[in-house]
């Protein structure tokens, strides 16, 4: 098994199975176990540190605006009180094209979508902005 460094700009975003226009930016890949600290009676030699609850983060995409706009539908549906859940996949592939390792997001939904910041005068592409909750994170190194 190779234990070199991959460039991060070789990837896709899957939403239920079905690639997504490209996302330029993946943000949140991240887990956080919570430390608890106990101290025992009588030992004033050191305090037990403990894991306690485990949290996902959430998930942040990015993409220049596309002739769709299906994101901010879904969004506008969780909005409006329909909850659309849907499994989320991000996938790393190497300089010749072969996958390195999936993120997969159980549950994934919208929680908050951001436009294009517009100028007139801009020459920059027009990003928008999805940032989505999930019931949990697995990754499957290959």
């Amino acid at each position: 098994m190779s234990q070199e460094a991959h460039p991060s700009c070789r990837f896709y975003v899957l939403i239920d199975g079905v690639t997504q226009a490209v996302f330029t930016e993946v943000g949140g890949l991240q887990i956080e176990t919570e430390v608890m600290d106990y101290a025992e009676g009588g030992n004033n030699g050191f305090v037990h540190r403990l894991p306690g609850r485990t949290r996902v983060g959430t998930v942040t995409l990015k993409r220049g605006v596309v002739g769709t706009n299906e994101l901010f539908q879904w969004y506008r549906k969780i909005a409006a009180g329909t909850i659309d859940r849907r499994h989320l996949s991000v996938v790393q592939y190497d300089a010749a094209g072969a996958e390195l390792i999936r993120w997969s997001f159980d549950q994934a939904y919208p929680i908050r979508w951001v436009g294009p910041q517009l100028q007139a005068d801009g020459a920059a592409a027009a990003v928008e902005t999805v940032e989505l909750a999930h019931a949990g994170l697995i990754s499957d190194g290959r």
